[in-house]
């Protein structure tokens, strides 16, 4: 699995001209699920996005969590993380999972940001989605399952 995640102090996901999640300070996490995945991988990373201490103290120095901060979470699956421009200048987007794997695991990251305190506010497997962001800081981090310990 692959994550785009986005520190913001606000985010919000539209689908055919209505709102279907909006967070204020939080996270945005733009989710891409690879044919290999799994639950494992989707519990590790789901744990992992939501401890990092990514949020300024009073310091300035980032040290603060989702919960100090009383933040939000905002989950948008992004098959094109798996895009490849390795050949041509059109992407290839073979390297993404097959909806049959990737609609169950999406929704199984979803239940995972539950289970760990935060229900997610998100958009629509599959659906053409705007997606708008007040990016803070700006503080965007790419993770990678496969990399996590």
């Amino acid at each position: 699995m692959r994550a785009v995640l986005t520190r913001v102090s606000s985010a919000s996901v539209t689908i055919d001209g209505r709102v279907n999640g909006k967070i204020g300070r939080g996270f945005l996490i733009l989710l891409g699920i690879g044919p290999e995945d799994n639950e494992r991988e989707a519990t590790k990373l789901a744990e992992k996005l939501l401890s990092l201490r990514i949020f300024c103290d009073e310091a300035g120095k980032m040290n603060l969590g989702l919960e100090a901060v009383g933040g939000e979470v905002l989950v948008v699956s992004q098959f094109t993380l798996y895009g490849s421009v390795r050949k041509g200048r059109r992407p290839s987007f073979t390297g993404a999972a097959d909806p049959a794997l990737a609609v169950p695991l999406y929704e199984f990251f979803l239940a995972e940001c539950a289970r760990l305190g935060y229900p997610p506010q998100h958009g629509e497997f599959g659906a053409e989605m705007q997606v708008e962001s007040v990016n803070d800081g700006p503080v965007t981090i790419v993770v990678d399952s496969r990399e996590l310990a």
